[in-house]
């Protein structure tokens, strides 16, 4: 068996104790962002099994969301990643007040 040569880690271990591997990834032509799918690439982005530039080049995602979801995901968890949760857990507009 050959494994295909690849830049950093094949797998990382999670806090939990459970171990991510490139094989938990969602597919490459995921075009459904569903909040679990989210969480992957982000537990991924975060944990460096792969890097912000190999997950927005891999998935076509702006930097903006990819931020936009570690943000969410940090501040809030999981849950706040799903599409109908957007506006409970938007931060508030910054209004350049002091």
């Amino acid at each position: 068996m050959f494994l295909k040569r690849i830049d950093g880690p094949r797998a990382v271990t999670l806090p939990d104790g459970s171990t991510m591997t490139r094989a938990d990834l969602p597919d490459v032509k995921t075009q459904r962002w569903v909040a679990s799918r989210k969480a992957r690439v982000v537990r991924a982005v975060e944990y460096g099994l792969i890097s912000n530039e190999e997950a927005q080049e891999l998935y076509n995602l702006s930097g903006e969301e990819l931020e936009t979801w570690v943000n969410t995901a940090k501040i809030h968890g999981d849950r706040a990643l799903r599409a109908t949760s957007v506006q409970k857990y938007r931060l508030p507009p910054e209004t350049g007040k002091t």
